[in-house]
């Protein structure tokens, strides 16, 4: 144990909302309290390999002979709980930022969010840098003693009772790393208990790759055979420290997957998909790989870092690594081994490595062709995934040329005439098309239900031709990018000269007088202005009285309705608006302009259609404005109002 030097401690105040976060946490109704230590040991396997990679080309450190490793003291008669390691330390400075500072604002809000949905703290701590104060859940005060791995640091020691302060006080302590002693509440003693520790470390740490020591004291007989007791200290690894990785996929059991999956993500869910490569040529390489079964998996999940851990010869040298795979694939987690990868090098060189690209392909290729097994061999699965994660694969789609064409079977749409569970792939829909249709269609929206009502689905339920539904905010970006596929060319339904097969468009009704129409028209354009680049009849309009097409020469027309998410100052794009003659709402109105052009209704009602229109495409700018046209129309409709 380490000695403090008799000076005065030095009392500082917690930062940000510390304290409002170690009341929640001292009184938590959550059941889940062994996962502090699961905490700990993950901030002392991340000291312990920032020091493994330290030595790799500076000689000049405290203790350069120690073991690297993690140890477990637990005194039951004191309930104190002691947990070390010989990672890289701390000095007073990193004390301080480390442990006085949550890294993350609103931490209050978010673990009492948590609570009140009844979330268990499994799923939460750990999520955004806070892992460490868990341990308040366990404990009445803590110390931290650390002596950093630089010669010129000195050992200091950080404690706290959990309260509105904490103490720093220079330390005795003359080995390299650092040290947490845990005073136990009352209620917590089983955390001094031998058999219930190596219990916690098998469940949450056992893939640790350094050992994780556990010291127990326990009553002998005495040597001199007389029947005393005495006391004796036991030292044992209790986790495996086995690289699942570097393992043959056959030897390792489903199971093991899963738990090394858990301890490497914290993830409370199972993994989707595991894929387990190694490869010899023409790189080295051992790899596992996991696709989660949630795109997001907690409230404060989403990180703004993301890649997978790089190892040379089971040293880790990168903890985030994004050159590994395409950024679509960044949901992916994981870990890479490669001895072809020099130990000591910097970031910038390890981007830059040949290797790395040769395992990029690799791992690109492997995951698209173990998805697309998974797709054929489980649907149902296949599923679960597209749903999570379809949009990166299309994102993939629209910015990776080289690998579109692969990528491309991994699609998935609803469409007309598919059920809302059901998927269509791109094979499936051209495997549908009649003979004389020469292209694949597919109208944009908002979402499944309101892109089933798009009046631009007239002619082709008509005529049973199927559309696909676009309806995530990237599609557009994908189908600019994705022309066509196996020689058809793929086409937006708003597109003014679409090219549609021969066949006979059913009539909506009798048709309004020509030069009634004519009228009608003449009123949309003054009313409408330049907000439409023309107004004319339609040729495939069915059911629904009025559309919006593009311009043939609008070639951003896809990007229309990311472009309003993304931009302030979005413009409505000018399009070119089609009325049905035969709907009854468009006779009518024709009628009032012949009869009653001074009724307040006309431009209303020339308003709404077009406002209507707008919402339909997804590029209405601000669709509150409707309200008070709409209240005026209702007045109207009902008599008396």
């Amino acid at each position: 144990m380490t000695q403090a030097t008799a000076q005065v401690p030095e009392s500082l105040e917690y930062r940000t909302e510390v304290r409002q976060l170690l009341d929640i946490l001292a009184h938590s109704l959550y059941t889940e309290r062994e996962i502090f230590l699961r905490e700990l040991i993950s901030n002392s396997s991340d000291a312990l390999n920032r020091m493994q990679f330290e030595m790799l080309t500076n000689s000049d450190v405290v203790d350069h002979d120690l073991e690297l490793a993690v140890t477990l003291r637990a005194d039951r008669e004191s309930k104190i709980l002691t947990i070390s390691d010989s990672g890289v330390g701390m000095n007073k400075e990193e004390l301080v930022q480390n442990l006085g500072t949550i890294a993350h604002s609103g931490a209050r809000s978010f673990l009492q969010g948590a609570k009140e949905q009844g979330k268990t703290l499994d799923e939460v701590i750990g999520q955004f840098g806070v892992g460490f104060y868990s341990v308040f859940m366990v404990a009445q005060e803590v110390t931290v003693t650390s002596r950093s791995h630089r010669p010129e640091d000195q050992a200091w020691s950080w404690h706290s009772t959990g309260e509105s302060s904490y103490e720093l006080t220079p330390a005795g302590k003359t080995s390299r790393g650092t040290e947490i002693t845990i005073k136990l509440k009352d209620d917590a003693d089983e955390f001094v208990n031998g058999w219930r520790l190596e219990q916690i470390v098998k469940k949450h740490s056992d893939y640790v790759s350094f050992p994780i020591y556990l010291l127990e004291t326990k009553e002998v007989d005495s040597e001199d055979g007389e029947g005393e007791k005495e006391s004796a200290e036991s030292r044992r690894v209790i986790n495996k420290r086995t690289a699942l990785w570097r393992q043959s996929p056959q030897g390792v059991e489903a199971a093991q997957y899963t738990e090394f999956y858990k301890q490497l993500t914290f993830d409370f869910e199972d993994p989707l998909l595991h894929i387990h490569l190694i490869t010899d040529a023409p790189v080295n390489m051992r790899s596992l790989l996991f696709i989660p079964s949630r795109r997001n998996r907690g409230l404060m999940s989403a990180q703004s870092e993301h890649g997978l851990r790089l190892y040379s010869r089971k040293i880790l040298i990168q903890n985030r690594n994004r050159e590994l795979l395409p950024d679509y694939f960044r949901f992916v987690e994981g870990v890479v081994d490669s001895e072809d990868l020099p130990l000591n090098v910097s970031r910038e060189v390890v981007q830059s490595n040949p290797n790395i690209r040769q395992i990029r392909s690799a791992l690109s290729k492997r995951i698209i062709r173990e998805l697309k097994s998974l797709a054929d061999a489980d649907p149902e699965k296949y599923a679960k995934f597209w749903e999570q994660f379809g949009i990166f694969v299309k994102e993939g789609v629209a910015s990776d040329p080289a690998s579109q064409e692969s990528l491309v079977a991994l699609l998935r749409f609803h469409s007309s005439k598919s059920s809302p569970d059901e998927w269509v792939t791109l094979a499936q829909y051209a495997e549908r098309m009649s003979s004389d249709q020469e292209q694949i269609y597919y109208v944009l929206g908002e979402d499944v239900k309101s892109v089933a009502r798009s009046p631009h689905l007239d002619y082709f339920r008509a005529n049973d031709i199927e559309v696909l539904y676009l309806v995530d905010p990237i599609d557009g970006y994908m189908t600019s990018m994705l022309r066509e596929y196996e020689g058809k060319s793929l086409q937006n339904v708003d597109d003014a000269g679409l090219k549609l097969p021969e066949k006979e468009t059913a009539e909506s009704g009798e048709k309004v007088a020509q030069s009634d129409f004519d009228a009608l028209v003449g009123r949309v354009k003054a009313v409408l202005g330049e907000r439409v680049t023309d107004v004319r009849e339609s040729k495939q309009l069915v059911n629904n009285p009025a559309r919006l097409v593009s311009p043939e020469n609008e070639f951003d027309r896809d990007l229309q309705r990311i472009r309003r998410l993304m931009e302030q100052d979005f413009q409505t794009p000018k399009k070119i608006l089609e009325l049905n003659r035969g709907h009854g709402l468009v006779k009518n109105l024709a009628d009032l302009v012949q009869h009653d052009g001074e009724n307040r209704l006309i431009d209303a009602t020339i308003e709404q259609l077009f406002a209507n229109a707008l919402l339909m495409e997804g590029i209405h700018p601000n669709p509150a404005e409707m309200v008070e046209r709409i209240q005026m129309l209702m007045e109207a409709a009902i008599p008396g109002a």
